[in-house]
């Protein structure tokens, strides 16, 4: 048959996208329609995506604009589209994905296929002890600031879908919501758009990827969409990066962050030399020097990541939330069904180097669990040191029920 709209979309791939979008979960939009209500009418809602899209008649509705806690006492916006809108632009995504996936360079690890910021934060590590100095750079309100003109400049060079584009260009004009006013979109890309990272990245690739490896071949990087780190053999050859890295940002229509952007000293127990900074933060990790163990036994001092503490008061902030103590109709098993899939996330990652940083972790867990035994147990109400027995007796009969037990030498409630 031939078809009658103006864009050839294909159906599966509308399913294939709302299935990716069921599974990243995510809240109500503007419309304040969750996931479950879209499914109520699951075959009539994608059917409305597809052939509206088709026809080229699909406007973005306003994405709504959210503040969320830094855990430094700041804020950053968040922008939710609809789950419609979630679902279209999922669409284009994986239309595009595989074009732009291989002209990206592989120091970019931010939201790629088979890409993590373990990976970064593993290759950064090795990187560190092979070279003296890094340029650590934070770019200011990137997400909100991105030119569209530019942007679309990178798209057009690869892109050459006429639907394609002009969905990427509705999206970059759609209006913002905040706290019930719709406010036009001068620039960026909301951060929370499911076609955002890959835009940024694109962004980024030609603004700073392709631009460091034409200018200081000798420089290595790794960047996790506008987190980046670039290692350098010499302090000169570091200050003179960061200048040119100011300079190429600027004309890119960006900032660096004056107080968080910086030159560091990768200082340990063979390189000696003294440098105002001597330590940065990388995707949750704290770089520094520090006692290490080798595998014969003997210590050394390395320049070695650890889980940073912006990141244990943001997990710490998190645990207090919880308010565990309240949670006296909950059973052990029920809370540990509740709390096991955060903590394995938190010990996965966070334990992956130096592991010992993620005890405090734990032993906060327990803290909570034995005040939930004291409120939950008259027995125990009146003595923390009886609740404390009774938890570790828990953990000897049953030491696998929370994730938080398995780690080695960590004991309960230290």
């Amino acid at each position: 048959m031939i078809s009658t709209k103006p864009f050839d979309i294909p159906k599966h791939t509308v399913w294939e996208a709302y299935k990716r979008v069921k599974a990243n979960k995510g809240a109500a939009g503007v419309d304040d329609q969750s996931l479950s209500e879209f499914d109520r009418n699951l075959s009539g809602n994608l059917f409305k995506i597809w052939n509206r899209m088709s026809s080229g008649s699909y406007f973005p509705p306003a994405v709504k604009r959210v503040e969320i806690s830094k855990g430094d006492g700041k804020t950053r916006p968040l922008g939710i589209p609809t789950v419609s809108d979630r679902i279209a632009q999922m669409v284009v995504k994986i239309m595009i994905e595989p074009e732009l996936e291989v002209h990206f360079d592989n120091d970019s690890y931010g939201y790629r296929p088979g890409k993590s910021a373990l990976d970064a934060v593993g290759l950064a590590r090795q990187r560190c002890w092979q070279y003296d100095w890094v340029v650590d750079i934070d770019i200011q309100g990137f997400f909100d600031n991105i030119d569209h003109d530019l942007l679309m400049k990178a798209v057009c060079k690869h892109i050459k879908c006429k639907w394609i584009i002009l969905y990427i260009q509705r999206w970059l004009k759609a209006p913002v919501e905040i706290d019930g006013k719709c406010v036009q979109n001068l620039s960026g890309t909301p951060q929370g758009g499911v076609i955002s990272p890959i835009l940024a990245n694109l962004f980024l690739h030609y603004a700073l990827d392709r631009w460091v490896k034409k200018n200081f071949p000798m420089v290595t990087f790794e960047r996790y969409a506008d987190d980046a780190i670039y290692h350098c053999r010499f302090q000169s050859e570091a200050e003179q990066l960061k200048k040119a890295l100011e300079a190429r940002l600027e004309e890119c229509k960006l900032k660096l962050h004056p107080e968080k952007s910086k030159v560091v000293y990768c200082r340990d127990g063979k390189r000696s030399g003294s440098y105002v900074n001597q330590q940065f933060d990388f995707l949750g990790y704290t770089f520094r020097s520090r006692l290490v163990k080798a595998k014969r036994g003997n210590f050394f001092v390395g320049f070695n990541p650890a889980m940073s503490k912006k990141a244990q008061g943001k997990i710490s902030e998190q645990i207090k939330g919880w308010k565990m103590q309240l949670w006296s109709n909950q059973s052990l098993e029920s809370i540990a069904e509740l709390i096991n899939p955060k903590t394995r996330g938190w010990i996965n990652y966070y334990g992956k180097y130096q592991k010992s940083s993620t005890y405090k972790i734990a032993n906060q867990l327990d803290y909570a669990l034995v005040r939930w035994a004291k409120r939950k147990f008259k027995k125990l109400k009146t003595s923390k040191t009886k609740a404390r027995e009774w938890l570790a007796g828990v953990r000897a009969r049953q030491p696998n029920l929370y994730t938080h037990w398995q780690l080695s030498q960590q004991k309960v409630v230290q």
